[in-house]
């Protein structure tokens, strides 16, 4: 029997990384063998495995294949399973390497997952489909029991922009949002309105640049030394216009929130977010932090405030969230910003990590042999 291999990036230690050919388990009657195209680098779990801060999880260790964001195409499925050959995926991680662990293991060429674990998505929605499990994440946390929906979200990455998207789709009234970084504010550096610019249209093809695995921005000058920016449309649609107020801090003069969504991982603002609250109010940790957090007591004493923990999302919400993204009720237009070719994956998370412009960086695989 011939084993299976598959390039996956491998997280060796912290800040190093190098695309690895590993094995692969070989698929059972319940499987599918799925071919991936394209994986979303996650700037939350991701990046604390990039710079070695991630708090303990099982099975937690290097080296690692990390990532859970990957579509891809069926391309061979065993006899149990539901899905066929030729359909179209999301696949939200895998175990699926004998010799490496998987934390979570979705970032890589090839992926044998059961057939359960692999969703079947509309082939029209393309690389956005990495964006279904931080929708999921944000449909979690909107329907914690008991909390309402937020007036104040902290956090302009994609993460708060779904959790803003999702608020209006469930029937709220469009939030405030917080944002200190200028490259993730609209209409910040004077760039032009783009609004909900769909990815596929008007990038370059990623094949061409393989050599580089760059998209350029702007065409190279044959007289300038100086090569061209290395990634498609990055500030511009991260600063394009949305349909609600994206302010700094210290130009918001509220201090009566009901209700404020952290979405920015951030365990060092907690006072400050207290200090908005209405009495009453709740406030919902929808990130992910590797610090501790703590409060003062007193000024959540006096307001009575509740706080709650959003955790992982479950299957029922990447459900409820595709089937909201097909029915055209939330649009994940937008949200892409940055892609490069897998060969290029240590450049990749390096600007996906160090770049406030980039929302979401997409490792495309179609390049990859």
């Amino acid at each position: 029997m011939t084993s299976l291999h598959t390039l996956a990036v491998l997280l060796e230690k912290p800040g190093h990384l190098r695309l690895e050919r590993v094995g692969l388990c070989a698929p059972g009657a319940s499987d599918v063998l799925v071919e991936v195209q394209a994986s979303g680098i996650s700037t939350g779990t991701e990046k604390l495995l990039w710079n070695g801060r991630m708090p303990h999880f099982p099975g937690m260790g290097y080296p690692l294949v990390p990532g859970y964001e990957s579509v891809g195409e069926v391309m061979e499925a065993g006899a149990g399973a539901a899905l066929r050959c030729g359909d179209r995926v999301f696949v939200p991680g895998a175990r699926c390497y004998p010799e490496v662990r998987s934390l979570f293991g979705g970032t890589a060429q090839r992926l044998v997952v059961p057939a359960t674990r692999a969703v079947r998505v509309d082939p029209s929605l393309g690389e956005r489909g990495v964006l279904l499990a931080l929708a999921a994440t944000a449909h979690h946390a909107l329907h914690l029991p008991h909390v309402d929906l937020p007036e104040l979200i902290v956090g302009h990455g994609v993460l708060g922009r779904l959790i803003a998207r999702l608020a209006v789709v469930l029937g709220g009234a469009a939030p405030t949002v917080w944002e200190r970084d200028p490259q993730r504010r609209p209409g910040s550096r004077g760039l032009p309105d783009l609004g909900a610019l769909p990815e596929s249209r008007g990038l370059p093809d990623p094949r061409s640049c393989q050599d580089s695995g760059r998209l350029p921005l702007l065409a190279a000058s044959a007289a300038s030394p100086t090569p061209p920016p290395a990634f498609s449309l990055p500030a511009t649609l991260a600063t394009a216009a949305v349909d609600y107020p994206v302010l700094q801090p210290e130009d918001d003069r509220r201090r009566d929130y009901r209700v404020i969504f952290d979405a920015s991982g951030d365990a060092s603002q907690l006072d400050q977010l207290i200090a908005r609250m209405a009495p009453g109010g709740q406030l919902v940790l929808a990130g992910f932090y590797a610090d501790p957090l703590h409060f003062s007591f007193a000024p959540a004493f006096m307001r009575e405030a509740s706080i709650r923990v959003a955790a992982e999302w479950k299957e029922h919400d990447l459900q409820a969230v595709r089937q909201l993204v097909e029915s055209g009720s939330l649009s994940l237009d937008g949200l892409l910003t940055h892609r490069m070719a897998a060969s290029a994956a240590q450049q990749a998370y390096a600007t996906a990590f160090g770049e406030p412009g980039c929302l979401k960086m997409i490792l495309d695989w179609s390049a990859c042999s």
